[in-house]
């Protein structure tokens, strides 16, 4: 019998529906990665085909917008905001108006064009997450900026246009909806408990041993209860932390340690999928924050909403996180 669960933190509902039929081999997505190309401009050699670097990081005497780089950060060339100007508020009526005033920024995360997380070294995701700090902890100091989002799309069916890996951040002048509702349920949470509710779910979790796919000494990573879409992950640090950018050096080695472990499950599991990843950090002015747990979402792209989901706010998941997580925890 389908079965209706609700997301403690922000109270969304979703319909985990497993008659429908959906098991691991239906949702295999594997692409087929096009040949190494000297035309990707994200590879060493082309730095002249990208706006000009912010941050890199790079062999010892090597030029920037040279080669010689392993983790290099530029300007989109196509941005969805823009960081010049003043958000100019105004209003028309009953309606509200500011300029799109942001910015937005591409991390090439290494130099191999076919790389994946569970491809590379401990030490290249290290550094990926390092360039991830550096960028918020800097944009974070613009004050027309509310909030940072570090965002990955893997893949075509998840929205990228370039093969070779890379992830990106927006800095924006409003906190995203997703963001508040997660602000206030756990507001809402601590009030009535006095406890966080990201932490509560690590111990339950632990606890019931169901839905967890890795951990180390720092992180866990869950498929969680109420998860929307099959194979659904969570990634959350073990220790109470609202703030991404606190990230202590024991701490980004064991976040590397579970990104590498957590793609290549996934790879191995799904056949590659295409995949959208998310880090959601506080916001930029909210200092640290008892009811708040900064997290990462990992979603692989195997189903699409339909006109149920787009009407009601529901998500049907044929595939239940204790399942998923199953085939996760025992792929080798």
């Amino acid at each position: 019998m389908p079965e209706l669960r609700r997301d403690p933190i922000i109270g969304r509902w979703v319909i985990i529906a497993t008659e429908r039929g959906k098991i691991q081999s239906d949702f295999s997505k594997s692409e087929e990665v096009p040949p190494i190309s000297i035309s990707c401009p994200f590879c060493p050699g082309n730095e002249n085909k990208t706006p000009s670097e912010i941050l890199s990081f790079r062999e010892p005497g090597t030029k920037r917008n040279e080669t010689g780089w392993w983790v290099r950060v530029i300007p989109n060339k196509h941005p969805v905001l823009r960081v010049e100007g003043n958000l100019n508020r105004r209003g028309e009526g009953m309606f509200d108006f500011m300029d799109g005033i942001g910015a937005h920024e591409v991390v090439i995360e290494t130099a191999k064009h076919n790389a994946a997380f569970s491809d590379l070294e401990n030490k290249d995701v290290e550094e990926v997450i390092w360039a991830w700090r550096d960028r918020m902890l800097d944009l974070k100091k613009d004050v027309r900026f509310e909030y940072v989002l570090v965002f990955k799309n893997h893949g075509k069916d998840a929205g990228a246009s370039l093969v070779h890996p890379h992830s990106q951040i927006i800095a924006m002048p409003t906190v995203p909806v997703r963001v508040k509702q997660e602000l206030e349920g756990g507001r809402n949470y601590f009030e009535y408990k006095e406890r966080c509710v990201f932490c509560d779910i690590i111990r339950e979790e632990i606890e019931a041993n169901l839905r967890i796919v890795s951990e180390n000494e720092d992180f866990i990573c869950i498929t969680p209860f109420a998860s929307r879409f099959p194979f659904e992950l969570c990634i959350l640090p073990k220790t109470h932390a609202s703030v991404f950018e606190d990230l202590q050096k024991h701490e980004v080695t064991n976040l590397a340690l579970i990104l590498r472990d957590i793609n290549g499950r996934m790879n191995r599991t799904l056949e590659t999928p295409p995949y959208n990843f998310v880090i959601h950090n506080s916001p930029c002015k909210s200092g640290k924050l008892p009811y708040y747990h900064w997290h990462i979402e990992m979603t692989p792209r195997l189903t699409n909403a339909a006109g149920f989901e787009w009407g009601t706010g529901f998500y049907i998941n044929p595939t239940s996180p204790e399942e998923a997580a199953k085939f996760l925890r025992e792929t080798q």
